[in-house]
């Protein structure tokens, strides 16, 4: 049974992540390249493919161009206007409505990578905050490598490099070599415990599914 626990920063990536893949998928099935998309969307390749994977730095704007030129506007057009879906339902029928089960897959290694990139957003987010915890990340850093394990030294190489950047972009994106570099990261040891438990906690209640409840103007009004 879906839990019904309040919306997460974990369930919140999960919706950018739909998101993103929803509008990859409708510029496929459109016959546009990226090249073509970009152009269409007056956007950097760059930029779209931060969209279409669900990242969470590029702008509303850029989220909106590229839908509006996927002609898929309208649907971010209902939740700004409150209308109700063309479905033939009255509104006492949608009103009535529970809400919208957002839910990770059960494949471990799905849990873990969003576990696992909510986390290093979070302990990002600290490190701009507190810069001190960068060069706390750093000596973790130093300590792993002086223990001479070849198979992690190429990815603590590049974590050197993108804690004394701030490079965060790199840690942060949706690609496999990014995962690579969250799985030997030294970064989640600047998080607090209570926070790395609240994020486990959160993405395992995903796994079961968590319900956003839906909220209308109208179930707020007396014989709507």
């Amino acid at each position: 049974m879906p839990g019904t626990s309040e919306i997460t920063s974990a369930a919140d990536q999960l919706l950018l992540l739909g998101l993103g893949a929803r509008l990859k998928r409708e510029r496929l099935r459109q016959g546009l390249t990226t090249v073509q998309m970009a152009e269409k969307a007056d956007l950097s390749r760059m930029t779209l493919r931060s969209v279409e994977a669900g990242e969470p730095t590029p702008t509303i704007g850029s989220y909106l161009r590229v839908m509006r030129v996927l002609g898929v506007s309208q649907d971010l057009a209902m939740l700004v206007n409150d209308v109700e879906p063309a479905s033939g339902r009255s509104k006492k029928q949608v009103t009535g409505a529970k809400g919208v089960v957002v839910s990770v897959s059960d494949k471990r290694h799905e849990r873990q990578d969003l576990q696992s990139l909510v986390m290093h957003q979070e302990a990002v987010r600290l490190m701009k905050r507190d810069p001190a915890l960068i060069q706390r990340a750093l000596e973790t850093l130093n300590r792993w490598q002086a223990k001479g394990d070849p198979h992690a030294q190429a990815l603590w190489q590049e974590w050197a490099v993108i804690l004394q950047r701030r490079s965060w972009r790199q840690a942060l994106a949706l690609t496999g070599r990014a995962q690579q570099l969250r799985q030997a990261s030294p970064v989640v040891t600047v998080l607090p415990q209570d926070t790395r438990q609240r994020i486990v906690e959160e993405v395992q209640r995903l796994s079961a599914g968590v319900l956003l409840r839906v909220k209308s103007a109208c179930a707020e009004q007396p014989g709507c």
